[in-house]
């Protein structure tokens, strides 16, 4: 194995040349927190409906790098290359940033009601 320095977000990835789909894991996506800034709403956005429609204590799975059903588009783009070092098999993501190494804590990129997400790597393989 050999370690793949992942521009977009400066995240190290453990990713062998020879792996394939059967190697890859699935991983949990929980929604941990949401924060709404009312106030920066009110300054700064135009009315809009069906900004989020997270839920604290959702659950998705990622079968390796897919993105789950009903998990928010602006949410996957943040947490995406995250995702897919975790199913991958990459670990200690930032140097002992977490607890489990085989985790994640991520947030949306929304600005005016982000939503942080808990990403775990499951022990399951991706595809089954």
């Amino acid at each position: 194995m050999y370690n793949v320095q992942c521009a977009m977000y400066n995240v190290q990835c453990a990713i062998s040349c020879n792996r394939g789909w059967e190697s890859l894991k699935k991983v949990r996506i929980t929604v941990m927190r949401q924060t709404v800034y009312e106030d920066l709403m009110a300054q700064y956005e135009n009315p809009i409906e069906h900004a989020c429609t997270m839920q604290v204590g959702q659950v998705f799975v990622a079968n390796g790098w897919q993105k789950p059903e009903g998990l928010c588009d602006s949410a996957w783009d943040s947490m995406s290359a995250f995702v897919m070092t975790l199913a991958h098999g990459g670990e200690d993501i930032y140097s002992g940033w977490m607890k489990n190494k085989r985790s994640a804590m991520i947030s949306c990129n929304d600005g005016f009601r982000p939503v942080s997400f808990l990403i775990e790597t499951l022990d399951e393989e991706a595809g089954q």
